[in-house]
C-alpha cells in the first residue's frame, strides 16, 4: 500500500516559537519545518482515515502552539 500524504504550510509572525512548540508532539509520521515565516508540517500515514486523525490533531496542536507563541511574545514585549 502506498502512503498517504498531507503538507501543512502556515504562517507566523514567529515561525519559529510555533514549530518549536509543534516539535514535541510530532509522532515519527510528521517532520516540521521552518523557513523565513513559514510552518511546513508533512504527515505520512498509509490510510486516508489515519492521515485526517493525525491532520485533525496537528491543527489542534497548532491552535496551542500559536497561542504559545503569542504569550511568549507578548510577555518578551512587556518586559522590555
Amino acid at each position: 500500500m502506498s502512503e498517504r500524504r498531507a503538507c501543512v504550510e502556515t504562517t507566523h509572525d514567529d515561525a519559529s516559537t510555533v514549530a518549536a512548540a509543534l516539535r514535541p508532539d510530532n509522532t515519527p509520521s510528521m517532520s516540521t519545518s521552518v523557513a523565513d515565516d513559514v510552518v511546513r508540517t508533512t504527515v505520512e500515514r498509509e490510510t486516508a482515515g489515519g492521515l485526517q486523525s493525525t491532520v485533525d490533531d496537528y491543527v489542534v496542536n497548532l491552535t496551542v502552539a500559536e497561542t504559545v507563541a503569542r504569550t511568549a511574545h507578548e510577555h518578551r514585549h512587556n518586559h522590555e
